[in-house]
């Protein structure tokens, strides 16, 4: 299962918030490559390149596509995070197209007589909606990185909503793990159940109203989505929810804007990695992690010496408990981008880290330019989605979506499940009298564990792509896989098979069924508290050969694939 339900000495040098030529000219991409979760998003990317489409374009068609045939992770009515390569010029953008909370939305909205809701009761309805941005995100990478029209992106999607795909296993095992909470919603019951009840794997299913409406905005724009009929509809949704109504104005949705932000890069070994700046945590962690491990000789141990992992545990706790307590979204609060990347500081935090013993206690360090500040209490994550495009142009698009766990807030409106991001938020808006850094503000965005990542060499030229789902795993998987690629020269495709280490309240968990299994005693003589679980992990990648070619990788934990061009 996910983190939801696992209980609730290098020289680093940090290039953040500038712009990002990566190379004069990158090589250009003799072959196209598109990996997803599922099989036909990854066909939708497919066609859309062999249209002629680009990069862009068939991240798009993949998006939408997931929207319907993986409905319980991702779709329109969530958000998510582009991380743009321009094969021709070397550019690296992205943008951010995390929800927002509305204007009603206050410090206190999931308090009650003075203390945090449970995640249970603050999760279905309406308290937890935040105002989608995958639409607006995509047609503004459209406008600047698109080639074929924009209708012609939502046709693979729209043929599976009007004609009908079959249910997966996973989205089968999402309806009988949401069907008790259903009672209260029978919108959705009557887009997802047969007969009263969730359907087996392989039932047809179909999504009239979504074609519909997918219709309406490939011919008007995203305006289609964010006014007019479709607005009301949405704010209708949220406003009279069955369950924890609370307003969200038609204002609200119409003045949402996907934000253009800079990346944010450090350098790993020779190798530049580059991900999201804020509000996603994924880019700042996972360089955190990266320059902690940096000093140590992961590479002489490999991935079946336990020094290894109990190096890789120590920094992935002790980087996430900077997460918690130092990133919030930029427009509301003081991030300290370089501080926490940078080489001093990662040192002081990689010294922590002794190879004979757990530090068992992992508390944020302080790093320049922090303001005082307590840690928030971590919420979890869970539904989420990603997927990876190189076009032939050497355009690379890593994309991750989400709609936080399974069938977001169990809210529809017109066919669009939407999301509960706002429970991404710290419930509890402060600490010991000092404001938590993600808590619930007006207008605001939640911090996020999507990680989309991109991998240069020492020349500037793009090697390497990768993002995940998996809630709070996110950061954790993507940190590992780049470890297992660059230091145990693992292919992407075994990279991101590779099992995964993670913790918990209780200590480390390590990922059941695989080779981790057998570290468990060694950790545990090193003072590790830990259990071995089963992990909801799912990873796409794509990694450039050395003969200049792309080759995609999926998890092989999910039903997604990996298609050439």
């Amino acid at each position: 299962m996910t983190s939801r339900f696992l209980g609730l000495l290098a020289p680093f040098a940090l290039v953040a918030f500038l712009p990002q030529p990566v190379a004069a000219r990158a090589p250009v991409s003799h072959n196209a490559t598109v990996s997803a979760a599922d099989p036909r998003a990854a066909q939708a990317g497919q066609e859309i390149l062999r249209k002629g489409g680009s990069a862009t374009d068939a991240a798009i068609a993949m998006m939408l596509t997931l929207g319907v045939v993986e409905p319980h992770n991702s779709g329109i009515g969530g958000g998510g995070f582009i991380l743009h390569h321009d094969g021709r010029t070397g550019a690296l953008d992205t943008i951010d197209g995390r929800e927002t909370a509305p204007a009603a939305a206050r410090p206190d909205r999931f308090m009650k007589d003075g203390k945090p809701l449970s995640f249970r009761d603050a999760w279905p309805g309406g308290y937890s909606v935040g105002v989608p941005g995958n639409l607006r995100m995509a047609w503004d990478a459209h406008e600047k990185w698109g080639k074929l029209p924009w209708a012609d992106l939502f046709q693979p999607a729209i043929r599976y909503a009007e004609g009908g795909f079959q249910l997966g296993e996973r989205t089968a095992t999402a309806l009988r793990a949401t069907q008790n909470i259903w009672a209260d919603f029978p919108e959705i019951q009557k887009l997802f159940w047969v007969n009263g009840a969730p359907p087996p794997v392989g039932t047809t299913l179909t999504n009239p109203p979504l074609a519909a409406l997918y219709k309406r905005i490939a011919a008007e724009g995203p305006d289609a989505f964010y006014t007019g009929e479709n607005a009301k509809l949405l704010s209708a949704a949220v406003t009279d929810a069955p369950k924890n109504p609370v307003p969200m104005t038609e204002a609200d949705i119409a003045g949402y804007k996907a934000i253009p932000r800079a990346p944010v890069c450090g350098k790993y070994r020779v190798w530049k990695i580059c991900g999201m700046a804020p509000a996603s945590a994924g880019g700042i962690t996972v360089l955190e992690i990266l320059g902690m491990v940096e000093r140590f000789p992961l590479k002489q141990w490999g991935k079946d010496d336990p020094r290894s992992w109990h190096v890789i545990a120590e920094a992935m706790q002790l980087a996430y408990a900077d997460r918690d307590t130092w990133l919030g979204d930029p427009a509301f609060v003081s991030v300290p981008v370089k501080g926490l990347t940078s080489p001093a500081y990662l040192k002081q935090r990689s010294a922590l880290i002794r190879i004979n013993k757990a530090l068992n206690d992992y508390k944020p360090g302080t790093p320049p330019g922090a303001q005082s500040r307590t840690a928030a209490k971590p919420q979890p994550e869970e539904g989420t989605s990603h997927f990876v495009a190189v076009d032939r142009n050497g355009d690379i698009v890593a994309w991750t979506s989400t709609i936080e766990s399974f069938f977001g807030s169990q809210l529809v409106a017109n066919g669009v499940i939407l999301n509960n991001e706002l429970t991404d938020f710290s419930f509890t808006p402060e600490r010991n009298g000092a404001p938590v850094a993600n808590r619930v503000e007006p207008g605001k965005r939640p911090l996020s564990s999507m990680s989309p990542t991109i991998v240069y060499d020492a020349r500037g030229a793009p090697v390497f792509t990768v993002g995940a789902a998996g809630g709070k795993t996110i950061i954790m998987q993507v940190a590992k896989a780049l470890i297992a690629h660059f230091d145990w020269g693992l292919s992407a495709q075994d990279s991101i098979a590779q099992g995964l280490i993670y913790f918990n309240g209780e200590g480390l968990v390590l990922e059941q069924g695989t080779s981790l299994e057998a570290m468990k005693a060694p950790l545990e003589k090193l003072g590790h508290r830990v259990s071995v679980t089963r992990l909801g992990l799912k990873a796409n990648a794509a990694e450039r050969l050395p003969d200049g070619r792309w080759q995609g990788a999926a998890d092989p934990r999910s039903p997604g694939v990996s298609l050439q061009e």
